[in-house]
């Protein structure tokens, strides 16, 4: 184990040439990145979640009911043992050649066993208010986080001039301030990663995962190496366009259509500038090219510019999403469905009527199928 830590924690690795961790001990007159510094985030990302839970229940709730967001969930389907069997012990999305079987075998039509399985897979999704109270709650964290950011990086010389990212690098102070920024945010982003297995699941999962990596793998390397100056102004820039992300979606659960439109037109021009503008231009401008005729660069130099260029990799792809829903917009007069929502729908489901009750089948026994169903959110999810 000795040797391993040894080989992950080499100094060539880490840190530019010539420069050692002992260079970076702390002293009386200047204090610098730990990496044992990192450790308060795992704590404090189970007090963020905790926090997350009491903030939900005590004030987005409140205020999602004052808003007359209801806490019914989409339609359920009508009980059925053969079909649940199928769904909860085969598949939930039955090819043409199962949905034949089955259609013989309880006597109902293929459209009818199509919409239940629809149903039955909706069932399992979370109502309107729970995702009201999921976009509250990361409403307002975003809005503390990028306000506190503002305040903290008017007052930095790097906010005006990048290439003071890396003047006197990595011999670099470290502040209050930015400790207080990079720990709250790597704690934030560590309470996302877990709490996805438990939020509402969508269809870029595993984009979102990768994301959540890669931003926790971006704030730990930044820290370690010292190279926290650039990272404040990443996750500034990020923290910007998310703000406006989840207040779309709020409007959109509140069924504020018009309010959601606007807000989703002011997220779309923020993220896609943001994104493909300034990030490039300036974060990636710096990383590569002013960092390199500064200080040079060294292997971890490297890995730091792979996770920036994966990150913008994930912007592209959640940009053109955003172009995507906008010329739905432009063709159907309103935001359209998200690409990604998590709610199926079909224009049969209101057309087809339930099946009738057989009788020498009590498997199928309960209310008669429905047809209602909760449409997807019309506003984009991305974190």
């Amino acid at each position: 184990m000795a040797g391993i830590l040894v080989w992950f924690w080499n100094e060539r690795f880490w840190l530019p040439h010539n420069v050692t961790w002992a260079d970076l001990k702390n002293t009386d007159e200047a204090t610098f990145p730990q990496a044992e510094d990192l450790y308060l985030a795992f704590p404090l990302a189970v007090c963020i979640f905790m926090i997350r839970l009491v903030f939900e229940r005590v004030i987005a709730r409140p205020c999602a009911l004052g808003l007359k967001i209801q806490a019914n969930g989409p339609q359920k389907a009508q009980p059925n043992a053969i079909l649940e069997k199928v769904f909860t012990a085969i598949t939930k999305h039955p090819d043409e050649k199962r949905l034949e079987g089955l259609s013989k075998q309880l006597d109902w039509d293929v459209r009818t066993i199509q919409r239940w399985f629809r149903q039955r897979r909706n069932q399992e999704k979370p109502s309107t208010l729970t995702r009201f109270c999921e976009s509250m709650w990361r409403f307002t964290f975003y809005l503390y986080i990028f306000t506190y950011g503002v305040r903290f990086l008017k007052k930095t010389p790097w906010l005006w001039n990048t290439r003071e990212c890396w003047y006197n690098y990595p011999y670099q102070p470290l502040t209050v301030d930015l400790h207080y920024y990079y720990i709250v945010e790597l704690s934030f982003y560590l309470s996302l990663l877990f709490s996805q297995f438990t939020d509402i699941r969508r269809k870029d999962f595993l984009i979102m995962f990768m994301h959540h990596l890669a931003t926790i793998s971006l704030i730990t390397f930044s820290y370690v190496n010292n190279m926290a100056r650039v990272g404040t102004l990443v996750m500034c820039l990020h923290d910007s366009a998310d703000i406006l992300l989840e207040a779309a979606k709020m409007a959109n659960y509140a069924k504020c259509q018009r309010l959601c439109n606007l807000i989703f037109v002011m997220f779309s021009l923020v993220f896609i500038s943001s994104r493909l503008g300034v990030y490039p231009v300036w974060i990636l401008n710096t990383t590569l090219f002013e960092s390199w005729e500064i200080v040079g660069p060294f292997p971890s130099w490297w890995v730091f510019n792979f996770l920036l260029l994966l990150l913008q990799v994930l912007h592209s792809f959640w940009c053109y999403l955003i172009v995507r829903i906008a010329c739905r917009a432009v063709s159907r007069g309103k935001v359209s469905k998200d690409d990604r929502s998590d709610i199926e729908t079909s224009s049969d489901e209101d057309e087809v009527p339930p099946p009738s009750q057989k009788p020498h089948s009590s498997a199928t026994n309960g209310t008669n199928g429905a047809n209602g169903y909760l449409a997807g959110p019309p506003c984009p999810d991305e974190h």
